[in-house]
């Protein structure tokens, strides 16, 4: 977990949020809240998915050099599969706004849900990525801080190429699901996961 403070302004603080990881096999579930600064604008903000990766990490520097505040949070694997992932989601979610070094006036989350505890005015945006900077700037850190992960976990759990599709199920990542068996970050609640365990029990059954 990571975070940046700075004093806060005068005027209303709206604090945009937004998760990554939400479709993969295996990794943490990130999310990001992030204050921008209307008196240091970051050009160029949109929804990470639309982005290009170089840019993508771009606009993360500019975004944490330039925000009043920024924080990125994650649910591990293991909460992923005790609570559901949407439920992890809203958890991480949680996580960030309270790492925040200022304290939001209003809060804005891509999606359809809020997440729970949050004491300021609240409210879910549909596409709010697209729609609402603050919300696209989260979506930037939560998307690289992510991403960054996954290529660390390359190393750790080789054969996977979590580098490349970064966890999510590519036909390249069943394969290797399926040849190795899932390894400590895969979220065993996901179906994919549960087959390759399922079927390596019936091929090493006596």
């Amino acid at each position: 977990m990571s975070r940046r403070r700075f004093p806060a302004p005068a005027s209303p603080r709206l604090c945009g949020v937004d998760e990554a990881g939400r479709g993969p096999l295996a990794g943490c579930v990130y999310a990001a809240a992030v204050i921008l600064d209307p008196a240091c604008p970051v050009e160029g903000l949109a929804d990470s998915k639309v982005l290009p990766e170089a840019r993508r990490d771009a606009l993360a520097v500019a975004i944490r050099g330039n925000a009043l505040a920024w924080a990125v949070a994650f649910a591990t694997p293991g909460e992923i599969d005790e609570i559901n992932i949407l439920q992890a989601s809203l958890l991480a979610m949680s996580r960030a706004i309270a790492s925040l070094g200022v304290d939001p006036e209003q809060v804005a989350v891509d999606g359809l849900h809020v997440p729970p505890g949050v004491e300021v005015p609240c409210r879910a945006i549909v596409k709010g990525d697209r729609l609402v900077p603050a919300i696209s700037a989260a979506s930037i850190l939560a998307k690289t801080a992510r991403d960054a992960q996954m290529v660390e976990m390359e190393s750790r759990y080789p054969g996977y190429g979590f580098a490349k599709h970064k966890g999510y199920p590519t036909p390249e990542h069943l394969e290797a699901l399926s040849r190795l068996g899932p390894c400590e970050i895969h979220r065993r609640s996901f179906a994919p996961v549960r087959l390759a365990i399922a079927q390596r029990t019936l091929a090493f059954r006596p």
